[in-house]
């Protein structure tokens, strides 16, 4: 699996997205908090927007806000549908891979496809509530390294 940088700023948008649950964000806010740009972000955004991730909502207060909780979309979602599949080569990948007729014999086929698994248990396993709760951990403890008491 390798994430470009449109998958990773698809998935930090989506993060402060979760963090922000059903508050329209404007494009320029997500991009500002997550140091995306913001030509970049739009063409994300409407990517996810047609994929069923996110919806928008028009006018003063209008933005880009999830379509569905948090807690029910996956990290391994996003990734597939911004990236296409999690495994590492296409001959083991489920549906639509190619397979060659050495793939019985191939040595690497069994390597390449236990990648595959534990990489799709990961980012299957985290859905975005539980990665807010992970980043509301992180910077609790970067606070607490950066705080000086005299």
């Amino acid at each position: 699996m390798k994430i470009t940088y449109k998958g990773d700023y698809a998935l930090k948008a989506m993060l402060d997205l979760a963090a922000y649950f059903d508050e329209p964000q404007t494009i320029e806010d997500i991009a500002k908090r997550q140091d995306v740009p913001v030509k970049f972000l739009e063409q994300i955004l409407l990517s996810l927007k047609k994929g069923g991730f996110v919806r928008s909502k028009r006018g003063r207060n209008g933005g880009y806000m999830l379509a569905r909780e948090p807690r029910k979309i996956t990290m391994g979602s996003v990734i597939r549908y911004i990236e296409g599949p999690v495994e590492p080569i296409s001959c083991v990948v489920k549906k639509g891979g190619t397979h060659c007729e050495f793939a019985s014999q191939c040595v690497f086929y069994d390597i390449y496809s236990e990648i595959g698994r534990q990489s799709a248990e990961v980012v299957d396993s985290l859905n975005f509530a539980e990665l807010i709760e992970r980043q509301k951990k992180k910077v609790a403890r970067t606070k607490k390294y950066l705080e000086y008491v005299i």
